[in-house]
């Protein structure tokens, strides 16, 4: 720990910081005592779980601050926690248009648009793909693989980093961090699109249920918990992160970017608090949409 060789404003920002976190697990427990109370049993556990998700990182970033030896295990553990609500969310979305027997009634003749972000946001050629149940399994398979092979990857990684054969700066090819990295990031980016493809479908039909800046929520962890901890990575092992004795580069980036987490998932815990607890309209029954498709039909 590097706590005892901290001048007074270092202690005061490790105060603050870690005040930050308490602050929200306390707000992220009273809202899971709400949503327990509150929501059908059949959406509880998953929305508990997206909304645990800025908590854990600052609580694995906090830990990480003051006991900087542990980074490698608080971020396998913020790692697998991440995977797991990427999946989560996609699972709401479903759960959220009643399931997926009805959503398979609801978009019934409907089709998906692949060409979208993060994988083919320019691929405007790509066909569009019926909704059935096959294209449906084929999007959870797309989530759930990223919540069982993200952990089992960051494992190995634990295992050779113990073994000394795992070195974070050395992204050489005839080493395992560059492939391992590289593993991560295309899995990632298949769960990634999974997501955005679902979210461009039932973003209008769920607009009653806020899934906009839900969505929204979602994508800020997704882009500070990986793109801002990835770009201060490249800077700290580039040396443009001066070192600051006792602290290298890389020690100092990693410090800034736990630090940066705290603040940063502590706005999301209390923004997420707002934005799950409104109350919110229920979506049109199946018979008045059939009704309202039929009537369409013959007005011309």
């Amino acid at each position: 720990s590097l706590s005892a060789g901290l001048d007074l404003p270092g202690r005061f920002l490790f105060a603050t910081l870690t005040l930050m976190t308490l602050i929200a697990i306390l707000v992220f427990i009273e809202e899971a005592v709400y949503i327990y109370k509150k929501i059908p049993s059949s959406k509880r556990s998953i929305i508990i779980w997206i909304n645990a998700a800025a908590p854990v990182i600052s609580t694995t970033s906090c830990i990480g601050m003051w006991v900087p030896r542990s980074t490698m295990f608080t971020d396998f553990t913020a790692g697998i926690f991440f995977a797991i609500v990427i999946h989560k969310f996609l699972m709401m979305m479903i759960n959220e248009c009643g399931g997926q027997k009805v959503l398979l009634r609801r978009f019934e003749n409907g089709h998906f648009t692949i060409s979208t972000g993060p994988c083919c946001c320019c691929c405007l050629c790509l066909p569009r793909v019926p909704i059935t149940r096959r294209t449906l399994f084929w999007l959870k398979l797309g989530t759930f693989q990223f919540a069982v092979f993200r952990p089992v990857l960051i494992f190995l990684s634990i295992v050779l980093w113990t073994n000394g054969n795992y070195i974070l700066n050395n992204l050489s090819p005839k080493g395992p961090a560059l492939w391992i990295s590289c593993f991560i990031g295309a899995l990632t980016l298949f769960a990634l699109w999974a997501v955005g493809i679902m979210f461009r479908k039932v973003r209008i039909l769920l607009k009653c249920k806020n899934i906009i800046p839900k969505f929204a929520l979602y994508q800020f962890i997704v882009i500070l918990n990986q793109l801002q901890n990835t770009i201060i990575n490249i800077f700290a092992t580039q040396k443009i992160i001066p070192c600051a004795p006792p602290l290298s580069s890389t020690a100092r980036g990693s410090y800034i970017a736990q630090q940066l987490l705290i603040m940063e998932m502590f706005l999301i815990t209390v923004i997420s608090r707002v934005v799950y607890r409104r109350k919110y309209h229920d979506l049109e029954p199946l018979e008045c949409v059939a009704e309202e498709t039929g009537d369409k039909q013959q007005t011309p």
